[in-house]
């Protein structure tokens, strides 16, 4: 689909087999008619509808950039690991024994890992957070659709791409509250006008901006630790890419600032696509120069369900063991009833349609698809 709203470039990748609402295709027009400098926008088929702006889309604007499209977790996004456990020698049950919770404060034995100077710089730039809350949050997955999976190579599209005798562990976390707290401060001040690129307002937000990525980063990287020390394995990181960003870009003759919001970078080498904690995840190579989706990929399935609306169609049909368990007879860790509920796999858009809808678009090469084993998302069910 492709239209023009004034100059406006408008695109949106989804082939029929994907379901986009009328209302998300609504917010990304709405969005590149109404702010200022706006020369593109591209809904990716995980495109769905978001606070004031759609989720799995980018932007591209001149003269000005708009924090509020990044949202609040910036620097969220995705890493992927490769364990010494052996995929045939793990189990679900196992690997849940073994996990068990790792919720709160990181243990000691991996804080006194952690680069102090560096975390505090952070905490420095961010100019909204200290460096104790910062300690406490980091390594935390956190709520919503964050979750650390451990998952086993289904099909491999490119021999030597992954090893498929191993298991994988990937992480979807962001800033932990960091970057909420700077997107709050900035539109108390501003709104959501955006910002003049070369003011001090826009200098001082990419530099708060650019903490909330780092300690993003190192929060994935703190939940692989604890993650990979809990199961007595090593890992290597294979990947790690964020999704929620604004970075300064030329497009077709033009400098200016590309916005992500939930979307992949398909200029940063190979990248994974998940499904929900009950289905495939994708790792896939972005085909390089397709600068028509503003070389941005499919950041995951997207929702289908808005939250609010997702206990009352699920409970009158699942109990919450039967979505504690997948259809692969892989576990789901988490704590929280209503977040068992509004992450179920019913509540997200089938992961092959969206994959399908890349690669027909010339967008994306299959690498690998991996299949879950255990989804941690918040603590262990404890008995009353």
């Amino acid at each position: 689909m492709g239209n023009s709203l004034s100059d406006t470039y408008i695109e949106v990748f989804a082939n029929r087999g994907v379901w986009i609402e009328d209302a998300a295709i609504q917010q990304l027009q709405t969005t590149a008619r109404n702010l200022a400098g706006m020369r593109a926008a591209v809904g990716l088929p995980d495109l769905h509808p978001g606070r004031g702006y759609p989720v799995g889309a980018a932007f591209f604007s001149v003269g000005r950039f708009y924090p509020a499209l990044v949202g609040g977790d910036i620097g969220c996004g995705m890493s992927l690991y490769s364990t010494e456990l052996a995929a045939h020698k793990t189990s679900a049950p196992k690997l849940e024994k073994a996990v068990g919770n790792i919720d709160g404060p990181l243990p000691q034995e991996l804080l006194d890992a952690v680069d102090m100077q560096r975390l505090e710089h952070i905490a420095q730039a961010s100019g909204v957070a200290d460096l104790a809350y910062l300690q406490d949050s980091l390594g935390t997955i956190g709520g919503g659709n964050h979750f650390a999976e451990l998952q086993v190579v289904d099909t491999l599209y490119e021999d030597g791409a992954l090893d498929r005798k191993r298991v994988h562990l990937m992480v979807h976390s962001g800033s932990r509250g960091l970057g909420g707290a700077i997107l709050r401060a900035h539109v108390e001040a501003f709104s959501h006008d955006g910002l003049a690129a070369s003011s001090n307002a826009a200098t001082q937000y990419l530099r708060q901006h650019a903490a909330a990525i780092a300690f993003a980063q190192l929060n994935r990287a703190s939940i692989a630790a604890r993650l990979l020390r809990a199961l007595r394995t090593r890992g290597q990181a294979l990947l790690d890419i964020t999704h929620n960003h604004v970075i300064a870009h030329h497009w077709r003759g033009e400098d200016g600032f590309l916005h992500r919001k939930g979307a992949t970078p398909a200029d940063q080498g190979l990248v994974v696509i998940p499904g929900s904690r009950g289905d495939y995840s994708y790792l896939v190579r972005p085909v390089a120069g397709r600068d028509e989706a503003l070389h941005s990929l499919a950041h995951g399935a997207g929702r289908k369900w808005a939250r609010t609306d997702c206990m009352g169609r699920l409970r009158p049909r699942f109990t919450l063991d039967e979505l504690l368990r997948t259809k692969f007879g892989s576990a789901v860790v988490c704590a929280d009833r209503e977040l068992v509920y509004e992450e179920a796999p019913q509540a997200y858009k089938d992961v092959d349609s969206v994959v399908a809808s890349l690669q027909e678009a010339g967008l994306v090469q299959l690498v690998a698809r991996l299949r879950p084993l255990l989804t941690y998302k918040k603590g262990a069910m404890q008995c009353c």
